[in-house]
């Protein structure tokens, strides 16, 4: 059993909800946790008739539990309307619940009971370096860290329930949800979505691309945020000196749906399609980190109009990061770092590769990849001020 970073302590003291996508492990990580809690699950057919007929039934169940119990609703986006009287019962009981959901979409339309924020939001992402003994670097890259993805048997298992999840997806997310009116362009834009992934965003060459106009690609776009498939990676826009880009950077929220898209598989060193899937899961890896701390708006990526580029920015200039696929440093490796740092003369510069050992060139400090994602998880990189 991988034992998750994620303990969802704030039910001691009230009511969380707990978002994630679809197989991140939500339902099996509170089953650990509270074993002995009364859970509804709204996937079991029987649960989710009987409560969305009659919300009320929730209050009735639960008229004789006890201030400060533990109440757990999984996939809470698919009866909005118990929210009601959830809220009803945390305020007149003291019922702690945990509402679990893979869709916050459905939780923001004009009319949804939100609580007042009388729930407090944790995220599950996918699993992560340090969750994992013995992890293997190169099986990440290639199957991504969804649980049933990098623990798959075979490259032909993982195929398959790639296959699946994404066929899930646009079935259950997409069209069961009438969210886009037209699914062929929708899984048309998934596809350029991918080619584009990590890269900064461009409304209108994507539109073009799938032959829906600027306006229909954003809504596209907070569609995968919204249903938890991707974020974006806002631009670092504190200027110095040189102009900046100001486009955000799209990312899918694991590294195998990309791979799955763009048919790319038994990814190895030395290759560009390696190179950006390195590079996709060492951000997957710090956003996970800062969710699981609580540290909001801290990374960022820096990009000027005359090429410079930094791959990650933490904080206001702290530390700006490299990613790079190799297994040995160069000084041209170096060119964005020391343009940043001209500007930034504080910054702590690191370069991550696939390196075997740790050194210092020339004020920029070479990282193993396995050495960063330690050094990541032990605060080491980046604690908020």
């Amino acid at each position: 059993m991988i034992e998750r970073i994620l303990n969802i302590d704030d039910s001691q003291y009230g009511s969380v909800f707990l978002f994630g996508a679809r197989q991140t492990g939500k339902t099996t990580l509170l089953l650990k946790l509270f074993p002995h809690s009364r859970f509804y699950d709204l996937l079991e057919t029987d649960t989710y008739e009987r409560l969305r007929r009659n919300p009320a039934i929730l209050r009735q169940e639960l008229s004789m539990a006890k201030a400060g119990e533990v109440v757990i609703i999984d996939e809470i986006q698919l009866i909005p309307e118990l929210l009601n009287e959830v809220h009803w019962l945390i305020t007149r009981q003291d019922i702690h619940f945990i509402l679990s959901g893979s869709n916050a979409r459905k939780l923001k339309r004009k009319g949804v009971n939100t609580l007042g924020g009388r729930a407090v939001r944790n995220i599950l992402f996918p699993l992560v370096s340090a969750e994992i003994k013995d992890f293997d670097l190169i099986r990440a890259v290639n199957s991504g860290m969804l649980p049933t993805h990098y623990l798959a048997s075979s490259d032909s298992v993982l195929k398959k329930r790639l296959q699946a999840y994404i066929s899930v997806y646009l079935k259950e997310e997409i069209a069961a949800e009438a969210l886009v009116r037209r699914l062929a362009s929708f899984t048309r834009f998934l596809e350029v979505a991918a080619l584009t992934n990590g890269e900064m965003v461009n409304y209108t060459n994507i539109a073009q691309e799938c032959g829906v106009d600027a306006k229909t690609v954003k809504e596209y776009f907070s569609i995968l945020e919204e249903t938890l498939i991707g974020y974006m990676v806002p631009a670092f826009t504190r200027t110095v000196k040189r102009r900046l880009n100001q486009s955000p950077r799209f990312y899918f929220f694991d590294v195998s749906l990309p791979n799955y898209l763009l048919h790319r598989h038994n990814l190895q060193p030395g290759s560009a399609d390696f190179g950006h899937a390195f590079e996709h899961l060492m951000i997957q890896e710090i956003t996970a980190y800062l969710g699981y701390n609580n540290i909001e708006n801290a990374l960022t990526y820096w990009h000027t109009y005359t090429g410079y580029e930094v791959d990650a920015v933490l904080g206001i200039a702290e530390v700006a990061i490299e990613f790079k696929s190799c297994d040995e440093v160069q000084s041209k490796h170096l060119r964005g770092l020391k343009a940043f740092k001209e500007e930034h003369s504080s910054a702590r510069l690191i370069i991550v590769s696939l390196e075997v050992s740790q050194r210092l060139f020339h004020d920029v400090e070479v990282m193993p990849a396995t050495t960063f994602l330690q050094e990541l998880w032990q605060g080491k990189i980046y604690v908020s001020h």
